[in-house]
């Protein structure tokens, strides 16, 4: 009973007896500690919050069982059966309040064990790496096995009142979980709107994206992986039989952004439903310390637990290219030199020719300059450029940006194939806004003792990524794509942001994957959304490009922290960087003429 889950994150029967007496387990009269006893059979079912009658009816079964096993007189008993149930319910739940994700991201960081790679599945092979790398690098990774008491016992998270002080400022958590919401609310109707009597929905129905795939197909693979599957199976069950358990209807409760509905359905029709739900992750850190001020991993962390802030990497599309576009900054290049705007015909590393796709039809055939290309994240220029440096290279240098996951070093990566959590994202846009220095985000300033001493204090590393002579050269760019290009809508309402700011849209192939990083020259903030499988996106480019599915979570979120006079964040901070000589001498007229900027302003960013 010290492990079991009671719900409500009531682990153990003394949080259990808090959770719904209000007691210590010795406190529980006799109808009490058999309402928790009678709860072990099935704590969903048996929900003395959500189904007291039935609660009380398998409490009155453990009074009998007392009774047969001698612990019980009948009269006793039959006495105690005609007692309510009362309860003294105080939700204890760290799925419930602010920040949910980040605070189970800091309880597996803090808990973490030394990466053994043995104790990894085949198919975690990067998330070892990645856990060794923490391990070795990250104070604050496996803090509980590294800090040992003195006298060498560990620290207990939960009961040893330790005091973790935390860089989430509760006013910008609060803007981003409304950010959140109010975004993925609109995106949701809209997204059940395009599926309603779509075949195979959520999933798309576009064949070449699906191959010999089907709704039916997918929903079996979607099964195979669920705990329900694998606890069953590992009981003995047989595949039918968990197929036929997968198709009983029973009682449930599922997500909506109206709140928890009560309902019976199939298990399996459940998860079909749970799908229809798009899914994202925001994160926003002070660029100039590496403090993460804000952090959702997810619509809601009671229904969808899987993190999409540190844990989950997703293609990152056009957002890459700042990377590509530093790199040749570095090489020489600068924002006006000029590239045909023309498909090309490029041979990879097998030989075999590519011809990238491009979005839009404007100034097809002239002449254009960097600037040009990337305000308006054109596909080819970027896979010219890529062919004038090195994909190995762009690898390297991503890696130095924080980016730990394996990317193939080639050609193609210049449009964003590469997989990247919306952490490290944000860690690396921090360089773009901090002066070429990439911060590391951090989670926590210090930890103290239940007296108030402090353990541990922790600051964030900082790395120099882009030389100063190269950095004004990205900075005018960037800051371009929010002036002019796909970032634009930044500048106009409900948002109508007026600090200094740079971004990058990412939109991947088929609108799976929705990007937008911004960064002012204090904050960093990014954002992706998405279905929780490739397969699962919007049709409509209008509706599922980076700039409209993603960009009003940024854009929502920094409106009410610029408005917040007592947060220490300003509209007026300045980058301070001299762009005099990172062009030639017509670099003070506009790159682009308001007739080109307002065709192109709306282009989708996608990538072949």
């Amino acid at each position: 009973l010290n492990q079991f889950d009671f719900l409500y994150n009531a682990v153990g029967i003394k949080s259990a007896a808090f959770v719904y007496f209000g007691k210590e387990p010795k406190d529980l009269n006799i109808q009490e500690a058999a309402t928790l006893v009678g709860m072990v059979k099935n704590p969903a079912y048996y929900n003395p919050v959500r189904h007291n009658e039935r609660t009380r009816q398998r409490r009155n079964t453990v009074f009998d069982q007392m009774v047969k096993n001698g612990y019980l007189s009948k009269e006793a008993a039959d006495s105690l059966k005609q007692l309510p149930l009362v309860l003294k319910f105080s939700r204890m739940d760290h799925k419930d309040g602010m920040a949910p994700y980040f605070r189970e991201e800091l309880r597996r960081v803090l808990t973490a064990r030394k990466p053994v790679r043995s104790d990894y599945r085949g198919w975690e092979k990067q998330k070892y790496i990645d856990d060794s790398i923490a391990w070795e690098t990250n104070p604050l990774f496996g803090w509980i096995e590294k800090n040992p008491r003195p006298d060498g016992s560990r620290y207990d998270l939960y009961t040893d009142g330790l005091k973790i002080h935390t860089t989430i400022d509760s006013r910008m958590q609060q803007y981003a979980e409304e950010a959140v919401r109010q975004q993925m609310t609109s995106l949701q109707t809209a997204f059940f709107r395009e599926k309603r009597g779509v075949p195979n929905a959520p999933y798309t129905s576009n064949p070449n994206e699906l191959g010999k795939a089907t709704q039916k197909s997918l929903i079996d693979h979607a099964i195979k992986q669920s705990e329900r599957w694998r606890t069953m199976h590992q009981a003995g069950f047989s595949d039918q039989e968990i197929f036929n358990e997968f198709n009983r209807k029973r009682e449930m409760t599922v997500f909506s952004y109206h709140g928890p509905v009560d309902t019976v359905m199939t298990p399996r029709d459940s998860l079909l439903y749970t799908k229809h739900f798009l899914r994202c992750g925001f994160m926003s850190m002070d660029a100039r310390n590496g403090h993460v001020k804000a952090y959702v991993g997810g619509p809601d962390f009671t229904f969808f637990q899987y993190d999409m802030v540190a844990t989950g990497r997703r293609q990152i599309g056009s957002t890459i290219k700042p990377f590509l576009y530093t790199y040749a900054m570095e090489e020489g290049f600068t924002p006006c030199d000029q590239m045909l705007n023309a498909q090309p015909v490029i041979k990879d590393e097998s030989g075999r020719t590519w011809m990238p796709r491009n979005s839009g039809s404007a100034r097809i055939g002239e002449m254009v300059d960097l600037r040009w290309a990337l305000t308006y994240s054109n596909n080819w220029i970027s896979a010219r450029l890529m062919e004038q440096l090195s994909p190995a290279t762009l690898v390297r240098n991503m890696h130095n940006f924080g980016i730990t996951n394996h990317i193939d070093p080639v050609i193609s990566i210049s449009l964003g194939a590469a997989e990247v959590s919306v952490r490290e994202m944000v860690g690396a846009y921090s360089a773009y806004a901090n002066n070429g220095m990439r911060s590391e985000p951090l989670y926590v300033t210090s930890i103290c003792d239940a007296n108030g001493n402090v353990i541990s204090e922790f600051s964030a590393s900082h790395t120099e990524v882009i030389s100063e002579k190269a950095y004004a050269k990205i900075l005018s760019m960037l800051m371009n794509v929010v002036e002019a290009g796909t970032g634009s809508r930044l500048r106009r309402a409900p948002y109508s942001i007026t600090a200094e700011m740079g971004g990058k849209t990412g939109t991947t192939n088929s609108n799976s994957d929705a990007w937008f990083m911004g960064f002012s020259p204090e904050l960093v903030a990014g954002a992706w959304v998405g279905g929780e499988e490739r397969f699962i996106h919007f049709a409509s480019t209008a509706q599922g490009q980076g700039s409209a599915a993603a960009l009003p979570i940024v854009g929502n979120f920094l409106k009410k922290v610029f408005a917040d006079r007592s947060l220490p964040y300003s509209q007026d901070a300045k980058f301070g960087v001299d762009f005099s000589e990172i062009c030639d001498s017509e670099f003070a007229d506009a790159y682009v003429s308001e007739e080109s900027a307002s065709t192109e302003a709306s282009l989708e960013d996608v990538f072949d």
